[in-house]
């Protein structure tokens, strides 16, 4: 038994980790299996989780993710302020583009998508507000991981990296290169790298024009249109400038 799951918390936490886009809606058998725990013990942290507000119980009697815990999450600090800062200039950037825009963050050695615009139009994704990817996988992850501490490059550049198309580069060799072009061009183009039926651009979002990378905007379409990247190039710095500048403006006022 994990020293997580022999505490009260750890318990619920667990119960919280078994869902994700792939397991939004659980029975209580399902949430037991997928955590180990015990049906009684499952059943337990279940019903206080629902009476709090952090799980609901749908029509067909599985449980899902509760109001209550998208409401606590929505305040973390480290991406509202992050969101409010980006959403006008993700917004003019779909207007200009009608493509999709996603705004991401890294946390250790994976890439969390904090915000997202998309019209009726817009090629179809893998990848939403909430979801998290290895930080290698995505043109958007390629690019925090080009400013990222020396020791998560290695960490990420010395495991086995997943080959999502035929197209994705895997080989450590080709990622540094990779990644110092990033570094000197600011603008990275991922071509079906993720899927095979999209191409995303992609550029760092500082603190401050000249400060430490605080996130990753992506602009991210159809294939078939990939010549279109070089047209995307500077609205994408445009925008991503925007963002920067605010965000070192609010850091510099609440200092």
């Amino acid at each position: 038994m994990s020293t997580t799951r022999s505490t009260a918390a750890g318990k619920v936490l667990e119960v919280l980790a078994a869902f994700d886009r792939e397991h939004p809606a659980q029975t209580l058998s399902e949430i037991a299996q997928r955590t180990g725990l015990a049906l009684s013990t499952a059943h337990r942290v279940v019903r206080e989780l629902a009476e709090w507000g952090a799980l609901e119980r749908g029509e067909d009697g599985s449980w899902h993710v509760g109001l209550r815990l998208w409401e606590i999450a929505s305040g973390c600090p480290r991406t509202q302020i992050l969101r409010d800062v980006a959403l006008p200039f993700m917004q003019d950037l779909y207007e200009a583009t009608h493509e999709n825009v996603q705004l991401a963050v890294r946390e250790g050695t994976e890439l969390v998508f904090v915000e997202r615009i998309a019209g009726h139009r817009s090629v179809e994704l893998l990848t939403g507000v909430g979801t998290r990817f290895p930080v290698g996988s995505t043109g958007m992850g390629r690019v925090l991981l080009a400013h990222a501490p020396r020791d998560i490059q290695e960490e990420v550049l010395g495991a086995p990296q997943r080959a999502w198309t035929p197209h994705t580069v895997t080989d450590p060799k080709t990622l540094r290169t990779q990644l110092d072009r990033i570094r000197r061009e600011r603008v990275f183009v991922s071509d079906r790298q993720l899927s095979e039926s999209t191409v995303a651009v992609a550029t760092p979002v500082r603190i401050g024009r000249s400060g430490p990378v605080g996130a990753a905007l992506g602009i991210v379409f159809t294939a078939e249109g990939a010549g279109r990247a070089h047209t995307l190039r500077e609205p994408l710095l445009r925008a991503a400038y925007g963002i920067s500048d605010e965000l070192g403006r609010r850091t510099r006022t609440t200092r």
